[in-house]
């Protein structure tokens, strides 16, 4: 468990997977991707870990992924095999909000 603060570049253990922190509350989580813990951009991975079936939806690069209430936010830099998670809920890519029309 680990408190995220914005900014912060992670990189996943398991596959490919780059993100960086948009947006954090101070609460301590745990933040996954391919259902293993996300790991400081500069830390060398584990060898012959692979990602979790349930956890292999994948991320795509420039998308925004977000918790259910919004509390975190992040920007996927780089896409992978594996999903992202905070505690092992599977976080939602962000949906654009919608502009009022300009009649």
């Amino acid at each position: 468990m680990t408190t995220l603060k914005a900014g912060s570049r992670l990189k996943s253990a398991v596959c490919d997977t780059e993100v960086m922190v948009v947006r954090a509350t101070a609460d301590e989580v745990s933040l996954e991707c391919g259902g293993a813990p996300m790991l400081a951009l500069a830390s060398e991975k584990p060898v012959a870990v692979a990602v979790h079936e349930a956890f292999a939806q994948g991320t795509l690069v420039g998308k925004r992924y977000t918790d259910g209430d919004e509390r975190f936010e992040f920007l996927c830099t780089k896409g992978g095999k594996g999903c992202l998670a905070i505690d092992g809920a599977v976080l939602v890519v962000k949906q654009a909000k919608a502009l009022p029309s300009s009649d």
